[in-house]
């Protein structure tokens, strides 16, 4: 192993001309360090894709890729992925015998040979971006370099991710009650924070079905996040999500409302379908206006973006199609100055991922996290991970091969879907 250390530093001297030329002895020992921690297994032009494989646990599907040199990679997909064990199992036959390391191509090769099989959006967009995260993951560990150096470097070292306080699992919560869930989250270190305003059980509701808030659904929206700012103070940003349940003069209203509480954000005030009515909203509010979490491809944002209907866009990373994608989606985004702020409530497999992603393009703004996978076991027993998750608001990006973090499969079983075969 030393005698082949011995060459590879040899070889790249040479190849730069820098044999015994003291000053610049130091030169390219960053490249010389990641061909030396590239697996010498992996000979990466033998590297064959042998199979593919998955499991399900909640509402995410997670993928490994396999290979003839015993070294694989994992991606994981969320939301639009129930009922799609076959669909997994048909595209891992697809990629099988051909080399893992050109994850761009094989994700393009998948996804026009569906182009009549639903590969617009959707359920096949969201599996393929668990098997276009794999590849990378598995690409970066052939190489010995994290995911965000084949992205083309990084911006930042630590990404800055906002607590959704899942207080949505709360039954009618009072002010007082979206206050005290505010100040926990400060407490534990963030400094952005994001509540959820629709609310199907608020007794106050005429109609389940009619889109449009009455007075008293008015008030309660108002109230709650006012409170959250009167708790926080200025310097805290403010989050708010409605999850496109309200009519364009409902939105509206409530974007204009919401303006002297300085929001970060107002989510999806309307369906993300309708970008007529997003320019409506954005062009007559001074309340940023965001959306993304369900749109789907770099083609989906691009009217959205071009005609000005939003002010911050909000791409899953874990199903607008994959990592490669999403820095698409960002850099396009980037054109038209708008900040690039995920959706995330994937475990942190997911969360990492897209960290590289974040790290990789300038207009990164901020991410999603939840306040649920700082306490519920499940998140710690389902992924392998050697250090802290989030610090001070802020996620540390990986530095280790590949995605820099493992899902465990044993920690997985007891979470796992049932009557769904797991990574067989």
């Amino acid at each position: 192993m030393d005698k082949l250390k011995e060459s590879r530093r040899a070889f790249f001297a040479k190849g730069l001309g820098l044999a015994g030329v003291g000053f610049f002895s130091t030169f390219g020992q960053g490249l010389e360090a990641a061909v030396e921690r590239t697996p010498s297994a992996s000979n990466p032009s033998d590297l064959k894709i042998t199979d593919v494989k998955c499991g399900y646990v909640r509402g995410a599907v997670y993928v490994k890729v396999y290979t003839n040199q015993d070294v694989w990679g994992c991606g994981e997909a969320v939301d639009a992925i129930q009922g799609t064990y076959h669909l997994v199992k048909r595209l891992g036959e697809q990629i099988k015998g051909q080399s893992p390391l050109n994850p761009n191509r094989i994700a393009e090769q998948l996804r026009k040979a569906a182009f009549f099989g639903g590969a617009q959006s959707g359920v096949f967009i969201a599996v393929l971006t668990a098997i276009e995260t794999a590849l990378w993951d598995l690409t970066g560990k052939v190489f010995g370099v994290p995911v965000y150096q084949l992205l083309g470097g990084k911006f930042r070292d630590k990404i800055r991710v906002y607590c959704d306080t899942a207080l949505y699992t709360s039954t009618n919560p009072t002010p007082a009650d979206y206050a005290l869930a505010a100040r926990n989250a400060v407490s534990r270190g963030y400094n952005a924070v994001k509540f959820d305003v629709d609310d199907a059980r608020d007794p106050n509701k005429y109609d389940r079905f009619n889109w449009t808030a009455n007075p008293m659904e008015i008030d309660r929206m108002y109230n709650a996040i006012a409170a959250v700012r009167q708790e926080v103070g200025p310097n805290v940003d403010i989050c708010v999500d409605m999850h496109g349940r309200y009519d364009a003069v409902t939105g509206l209203k409530m974007a204009k409302m919401y303006e002297d509480l300085n929001l970060m954000w107002l989510e999806e005030p309307v369906p993300a379908d309708n970008i007529e009515v997003y320019k409506k909203i954005s062009q007559e509010t001074s309340t940023p206006i965001c959306t993304g979490e369900n749109v789907y491809l770099a083609y989906g944002f691009t009217r959205l973006l071009s005609e000005n209907a939003v002010d911050i866009i909000m791409p899953d990373v874990q199903k607008a199609g994959g990592l490669g994608e999403a820095q698409r989606i960002a850099n396009l985004a980037n054109l038209y100055y708008v900040p690039f702020s995920p959706h995330m409530v994937a475990s942190f497999l997911g969360a990492m991922a897209a960290c590289h992603v974040c790290a990789s393009v300038p207009n990164f703004q901020i991410m999603e996290w939840q306040i649920y996978m700082d306490t519920d076991q499940l998140w710690q027993d389902i992924v392998t991970y050697d250090g802290p998750r989030t610090q001070n608001s802020f996620i540390t990006l990986s530095e280790k091969p590949g995605i820099g973090v493992e899902i465990n499969e044993e920690g997985m079983k007891k979470y796992a879907v049932k009557g769904v075969p797991f990574f067989e």
